[in-house]
């Protein structure tokens, strides 16, 4: 099943040609939807114009060389390994989810644009297959156990905000997908009904690009650069260097080592717990 091409089974319903038109439009909705959000938000503007403050603001001139090592850095740092979660758990979990997407989204392209009749996907339909379930792994691990506003704020799980349309969609369309293509191969007529589910979150995925975080993705590594930029050249975005860059966790393990044997402790049964609520 892991290296059936589902796509190829819907071509004997759906033309190809059909299946190609809907993932270039996908595309293009993520590029228009990308533009509008950078004009209506004025993101490039914002970013651009920090970047001449902080170049004004300089204390020390910044070379091409560094430029170029602060660049390779912070791809693989920030972008590659996401290394500004300090969280391991929330890190993992995005990590799940980035680069499963990335295989699904790929997997999908090659499938539906190149091999649109072959049964047989090989390690395309693999990739389509285990990214999406990565996406799935890390997607909902987030949503029930990491969420800071359900950990830590104590809101419902199923509290849902506008923030919320990206990873939600995204959810939607692997887990519709995946289960489409799971009864398409067992031959279960439920399969249309999936089918349509997959194809409505994938557009909803795709086209809600300017009200959800999708495009966050493009100015994640941008916003990143400029950070070590300012660092090295000494204007620190007009910040105050940080005194105290002890790892948070560090400090939630001496905070309760410091109370371990409070007087609380002591016969009230008061059970203690990670400070989690803020």
């Amino acid at each position: 099943m892991f290296t059936t091409n589902p796509f190829a089974e819907l071509s004997a319903t759906i033309p190809t040609v059909h299946m190609q038109v809907f993932v270039i439009v996908m595309i293009l909705f993520v590029v228009a939807g990308t533009l509008f959000d950078i004009i209506h938000k004025g993101s490039a503007k914002y970013f651009f114009a920090n970047m001449r403050k902080s170049k004004d603001k300089a204390k020390r001139k910044v070379g091409g060389g560094e430029a170029m090592g602060l660049a390779v850095s912070t791809t693989m740092s920030e972008v590659l390994t996401s290394s500004e979660f300090c969280n391991k758990k929330r890190r993992i979990a995005h990590l799940l989810g980035m680069y499963g997407f990335i295989a699904y989204a790929v997997a999908t392209f090659v499938l539906v644009m190149y091999r649109p009749v072959e049964v047989n996907g090989g390690i395309w339909a693999q990739l389509w297959w285990i990214g999406a379930l990565m996406v799935c792994v890390g997607g909902y691990w987030f949503w029930l156990f990491i969420r800071v506003d359900v950990r830590s704020e104590g809101h419902s799980t199923f509290r849902l905000i506008r923030a919320d349309l990206f990873i939600l969609s995204l959810l939607a369309s692997c887990t519709f997908g995946l289960i489409w293509a799971f009864l398409q191969s067992a031959g279960n007529p439920l399969a249309h009904v999936f089918l349509g589910l997959y194809l409505i979150a994938t557009i909803v995925l795709f086209g809600g690009v300017p009200w959800s975080k999708f495009s966050h993705m493009f100015f994640k590594p941008a916003a990143a650069y400029e950070k070590r930029l300012s660092e090295a050249n000494g204007s620190r975005n007009n910040l105050p260097e940080l005194a105290d860059r002890t790892d948070p966790a560090d400090r939630d393990r001496h905070s309760m080592e410091l109370l371990k044997d409070a007087p609380m402790d002591m016969g009230l049964g008061i059970k203690r717990e990670a400070p989690n609520h803020y």
